[in-house]
């Protein structure tokens, strides 16, 4: 049996930019060759094999993902196993809105460190 299926990158809810490529990476931990891999998207098959990529994304892409690992064990082949990962919930940003983030944050970063400034500024000041 196989054991620990995972998807990378992860964590189980990944945020991605409009027209980025994405590549998603199915593995097993444990398991008995030969495994072969099947992608869920929203719960419908889109894929066999360990990588799902994506290309370019869109907002046809927002849903989960979940990869499904199968093999089959003895001589008779008749004992299959599966295991399935977590799902992966991919949330796609409009293009044009990522760099607002972006752009928010490095404002924030700037007005902290002339705060930071003009508080040393002022305690030098001071203890002249």
């Amino acid at each position: 049996p196989m054991a620990n299926v995972t998807i990378t990158p992860g964590p189980l809810s990944h945020q991605v930019c409009a027209g980025d490529p994405v590549t998603l990476r199915c593995s097993v931990q444990v398991g008995s060759a030969p495994v072969t891999f099947t992608w869920l998207h929203n719960g419908q098959e889109v894929a066999q094999g360990p990588l799902l990529e994506l290309g370019a994304i869109n907002v046809g892409h927002l849903g989960t993902y979940q990869c499904v690992a199968t093999n089959q064990l003895g001589q008779d082949r008749h004992h299959v196993f599966q295991a399935h990962s977590p799902e992966l919930a991919l949330e796609v940003t409009p293009q044009g809105h990522c760099n607002k983030v972006a752009t928010g944050v490095g404002g924030s970063l700037f007005f902290l460190v002339l705060l930071v400034g003009v508080l040393v500024a002022w305690h030098r000041w001071h203890r002249l």
